[in-house]
């Protein structure tokens, strides 16, 4: 493996970095957290025009046909400019669920439209218990003679209001692994509602999904029955490395906010970014931060190319990313004195996007555990 970025990707790192600097501003960011749905449309529709929608979708179904790689560094810039939308969940995980598993039907109808931007997908997958193994997944898929019926809830499903389908996992056998299955269920199904819940981050935007009788056809099944849960496990470890490279970018940013405010605040007639307790703190984080950006790097390029090494380097990733970020954004906020703390300030943006990020799909302490699991221990 080469551990530096090839000429496109730095093309696409940069490219990424001027376009939202200019069109997703703090402002922008600000805007949309008193949003009720928290999302704008025409920011999604020119990231489409780019081809991000569709970066990893195949050429034939009208996208990029790119790597996991390539999407870490995209994700980087989002997270650096910590940009609100479903961004992850429709165009990394639904996109991918789809990619690997779906029926041609399936994707003839939906990966077109996702890759231009014309449709939003998101994952259905946390329950009440916030479990991330199979055990977890209680929703009911009832097999009937049309199809199935959907019963249960789902807690915290990004983004629903705004999506047009979900891509959830249930039931429909067995207690364990064996018996998971997946379904595309659209947002309009009758029988399925959504409540918005309070989260901390607003650029993070979660509903509780209560699915009554929901009613779908067989066609709607994503692979095959029972056997869902090898395609779960990889979309949790897609989400990982997706919320590391998310990470990451955030926290480069917020290690950059801090340096250039500590370059124009003054005491004693001198820049506090001449205080050597300031300095030692701005080292730690960079010293934090250059590290991880391997880790990311690796598990990106470990989920499309090295299959037995994806899980680990997926769990390595997120558990150090985790604490990284918030690491370096409650530094950040302390080398802003007072005014960090404050809502006029931007930076809660990042230190509330880096908690979001650090509970998501498991925190640094199961990841942890995961990862000595998976090397035997």
């Amino acid at each position: 493996m080469d551990f530096s970025l090839s000429a496109e990707q730095e093309l696409l790192q940069n490219t990424a970095r001027e376009f939202l600097s200019q069109e997703c501003p703090p402002g922008l960011v600000r805007e949309l957290y008193d949003d009720p749905k928290g999302f704008s449309p025409e920011l999604h529709r020119k990231t489409a025009e780019l081809g991000w929608t569709g970066l990893l979708i195949p050429e034939a179904h009208g996208g990029l046909g790119l790597g996991m790689l390539d999407m870490a560094v995209l994700l980087e810039e989002i997270g650096r400019a910590v940009v609100p939308g479903p961004f992850v969940f429709s165009s990394v995980l639904t996109t991918l669920g789809l990619v690997q598993a779906g029926s041609p039907a399936q994707r003839e109808t939906w990966l077109p439209r996702l890759a231009a931007g014309q449709a939003i997908g998101t994952l259905a997958f946390l329950e009440a218990d916030d479990r991330l193994d199979a055990r977890g997944v209680r929703l009911k898929a009832k097999k009937t003679k049309h199809g199935y019926v959907l019963s249960g809830t789902k807690m915290f499903v990004p983004f629903a209001e705004v999506a047009d389908v979900l891509l959830v996992v249930a039931r429909t056998s067995g207690k364990a692994e064996q018996g998971v299955s997946l379904f595309l269920v659209e947002r309009q199904a009758p029988g399925l509602s959504l409540t918005p819940l309070d989260i901390v981050d607003q650029t993070r935007r979660v509903y509780r999904a209560e699915f009554q009788q929901v009613a779908v056809p067989k066609t709607a099944l994503v692979g095959k029955k029972d056997k869902g849960w090898k395609i779960v496990a990889r979309l949790l470890d897609a989400a990982c490395v997706a919320l590391a490279a998310d990470s990451l970018g955030g926290a480069q940013k917020a290690l950059d906010l801090a340096v250039e405010y500590t370059k124009t605040r003054t005491q004693f007639n001198r820049p506090i970014a001449s205080f050597q307790a300031l300095k030692h703190m701005a080292a730690e984080m960079a010293s934090d931060i250059e590290p991880a950006r391997s880790l990311v790097w690796y598990a990106a390029y470990a989920f499309d190319a090295l299959p037995a090494e994806a899980s680990r380097a997926a769990a390595l990733a997120k558990a150090r990313l985790s604490d990284v970020y918030a690491r370096t954004t409650n530094r950040a906020v302390q080398m802003h004195g007072g005014i960090g703390f404050t809502w006029e300030h931007d930076m809660h943006f990042w230190f509330k996007r880096a908690k979001w990020n650090e509970f998501a799909f498991g925190d640094a302490t199961y990841h942890r555990e995961r990862l000595a699991q998976l090397e035997g221990f």
